[in-house]
């Protein structure tokens, strides 16, 4: 439902600008001082949240920097672009550690393991690969996908990774030998997302054949195939306490899933046009969903309805979330970074100046 009865608005806070086209993917340290945004234009921005201003334009990739994420203690990033490259970069120095060589096309993903030491990516070469980030040297190649592999989900242990690839399969992967331990077949179209619950017994994938499916990761099996979206679904997350799954479609529509039944909880209805990605809260019990609508919404899980919309100036491509909940980042096809808070009451960040527009040097 598209709930719009004691609806709160997200409050802006900073409006960044430096980026000269697509925010493809952000980042927000744990300790919410910092941000890391990787945009199409080929450069990854690193910014104070406090300040409202840019502290490092990091530069070296030579097209399209496609997703970003940082180490456990937020001190560097890992960037994948579409130059077939990986960089590693100290976000205080802004200088650029390694390069990672060794796709042979543009790399989609990036994951940094819990424990900080590894990196794994995945891409168009139907490969992953997984990098020592003490090093930046190449520990494994893992092969075996026959088509593109555009996302993939590390277990909490940072053991096995779990690969989707648009060859209809979810591959588990030994991250310790570089080993292949299960390939999960059953769905009729490519896979283009993939989720694990957190004690890292069940997966839930989300494929354009319309359906998600719950894998049993001991079994091979299919615990259950979860069907309502009436287009492709391109996003699944599973909520910490690994009871639910959120999964965004091109039917504009999300959908919350009870991964013990099988069954959907809500239908949560308020986009206009296909929904790509969701982001979870690190309570569980709010999303908040993006869309070429140019709308940013925040859902409330257990109510099944929207708490809080923001629109932006262009489509919106990216989305993170602080890990105390409080703050939301948006990032748009025109290159912009929105820096929100949200709540009926909610005030500004602690300690940061109500500057609402920040050019990066």
């Amino acid at each position: 439902m598209d709930g719009t009865a004691n609806m709160s608005r997200f409050k802006l806070v900073h409006t960044l600008e430096g980026h000269t086209w697509r925010v493809e993917s952000l980042a927000v340290t744990p300790d919410g001082a910092r941000a890391v945004s990787a945009s199409a234009d080929s450069t990854v921005r690193v910014w104070d949240l406090r300040a409202g201003c840019a502290l490092h334009s990091l530069e070296g990739h030579r097209a399209g920097v496609w997703s970003i994420a940082l180490t456990p203690d937020g001190t560097r990033a890992v960037s994948a672009s579409f130059d077939a490259t990986l960089r590693v970069w100290d976000l205080d120095s802004g200088r650029a550690l390694h390069a990672l060589r060794g796709h042979a096309t543009e790399v989609y993903s990036v994951a940094v393991t819990p424990d900080g030491t590894r990196a794994v990516s995945s891409s168009a070469d139907a490969t992953l690969r997984v990098w020592d980030l003490r090093t930046g040297s190449a520990l494994h190649v893992l092969e075996g996908h026959k088509d593109d592999v555009k996302s993939f989900a590390l277990t909490s242990d940072g053991a096995r990774a779990l690969s989707a690839s648009w060859d209809r399969t979810v591959r588990v992967w030994d991250l310790r030998t570089g080993r292949a331990l299960r390939t999960l077949e059953g769905h009729t179209d490519a896979v283009h997302s993939v989720a694990v619950t957190p004690d890292g017994t069940r997966a839930v994938s989300a494929s354009g054949d319309r359906t998600l499916r719950v894998w049993d990761l001991d079994s091979d099996r299919t615990l259950h195939t979860l069907r309502g979206h009436t287009e492709p679904v391109y996003f699944v997350a599973v909520t910490p306490d690994g009871m639910r799954a959120v999964s965004a479609s091109a039917d504009a529509t999300l959908r919350v899933w009870d991964l013990r039944i099988g069954r959907v909880l809500h239908t949560l209805d308020g986009h206009t046009e296909p929904v790509y990605g969701v982001t979870l809260t690190a309570d569980g019990m709010r999303a908040v969903s993006t869309s070429p609508d140019r709308t940013l919404r925040l859902w409330d899980l257990d109510a099944g309805r929207q708490v809080a919309i923001f629109e932006c100036r262009d489509r919106v491509r990216s989305c993170a979330v602080s890990q105390d909940g409080e703050t939301v980042m948006v990032g748009d096809a025109g290159g912009v970074v929105y820096v929100l808070t949200f709540g009926r009451d909610a005030g500004w960040l602690p300690g940061v100046r109500r500057s609402r527009r920040t050019r990066a040097p």
